[in-house]
């Protein structure tokens, strides 16, 4: 039975900014902060081998007609996900260091320590590691105290395999709890949170005030900064319906070519922020990785765009418009 923390719950808003939106004032004048995800999750998904009943059903190339074996391996999930491990993780490395950019990776742990090399080399090249849950496995059923020993285990792990502890969070598969557990975590592990990823309901990173922090007395409160994701962007969609298509690559690099066109034409009043999910075995693919690095083409010969992690998203938010309760962050004066 899920368990429901009332007091962790946070209050759902339909009015947001309004009409004329909130200007974040990306550095150097940017209309538009352009942020890659990529998603590592190979090594962490469901197989019987690390003690799970199924295979993995979910995110691999036979889509919805895979299937999955029950109390037994399933050879062609398994090495799908390989794929993204094996293969693909290197292809996002060469691609994005021709670019010269850099991307968040939403890592979950026990993949990223399965890969180590990869690891080593994400952070060589300054890619972000974002904390992502242990196992890409749904907690959804977790009591608070589980809930807040998972969340330890996955920082604990990442800073084992990478050096560094994650400043933010996604994990996409927690309890309606394990959002609002990320602040207190953190805390306990005296280590740097700057945000969440868990919201997908705007163009643009925003603050909340923590329900649980109305007690406290202003200046000691902090809220939490959700810079927010997406799915109509996420290459999950080909194996999703409906989505892409399998094996429609031009299909989805014109829906990315699109919302950049958009964003960044509203950006040219008040800034937005894209965000393009990734996954290793997914995009990671030649013939679809081909057609991301036509967009990314498309976008690097476009003026004031800011590539760049979600990490420095959030610092850039918090040095410009650092928390202030009730709203008043957005002010700055």
């Amino acid at each position: 039975m899920v368990h429901i923390e009332k007091k962790l719950q946070i209050p759902r808003n339909f009015e947001g900014f309004g009409e004329d939106s909130f200007d974040p004032k990306w550095p150097n004048g940017a209309r538009i902060a352009v942020s890659f995800v990529l998603n590592y999750e190979e090594g962490g998904e469901r197989s019987v081998l690390d003690g799970d009943e199924i295979s993995e059903p979910y995110l691999w190339e036979k889509g919805s007609s895979g299937g999955f074996r029950k109390n037994a391996r399933y050879l062609n999930a398994e090495q799908d996900f390989e794929y993204g491990s094996r293969t693909a993780s290197w292809r996002f490395i060469r691609l994005f260091k021709e670019f010269g950019w850099n991307f968040t990776t939403f890592a979950v742990a026990l993949a990223l320590q399965k890969n180590p090399k990869f690891a080593q080399a994400l952070v060589r090249d300054g890619h972000e590691i974002c904390a992502h849950g242990y196992r890409w496995l749904d907690i959804w059923d977790y009591g608070l105290e589980e809930d807040k020993e998972y969340i330890k285990k996955t920082l604990t792990t990442l800073k084992e395999v990478t050096g560094r502890m994650p400043t933010g969070a996604y994990f996409g598969r927690g309890t309606p709890n394990t959002p609002s557990l990320f602040p207190e975590v953190w805390k306990e592990l005296d280590a740097e949170f700057l945000y969440s990823s868990e919201v997908y309901n705007d163009d643009v990173p925003y603050w909340i005030d923590l329900p649980w922090e109305a007690e406290l007395p202003e200046d000691q409160r902090q809220g939490m900064l959700l810079v927010p994701y997406n799915y109509d962007c996420n290459d999950g969609k080909f194996h999703m319906a409906p989505g892409f298509g399998s094996s429609v690559a031009e299909t989805y690099e014109k829906y990315l070519k699109n919302t950049f066109d958009m964003l960044y034409r509203e950006g040219a009043s008040s800034g937005k922020m894209m965000t393009i999910p990734l996954h290793t075995r997914i995009t990671g693919k030649p013939g679809r990785c081909e057609a991301l690095r036509n967009f990314m083409m498309y976008i690097s010969e476009k003026e004031d765009v800011w590539v760049t992690t979600r990490e420095q998203i959030a610092r850039h938010m918090h040095e410009e418009f650092p928390y202030k309760p009730h709203g008043a962050w957005m002010s700055k004066e």
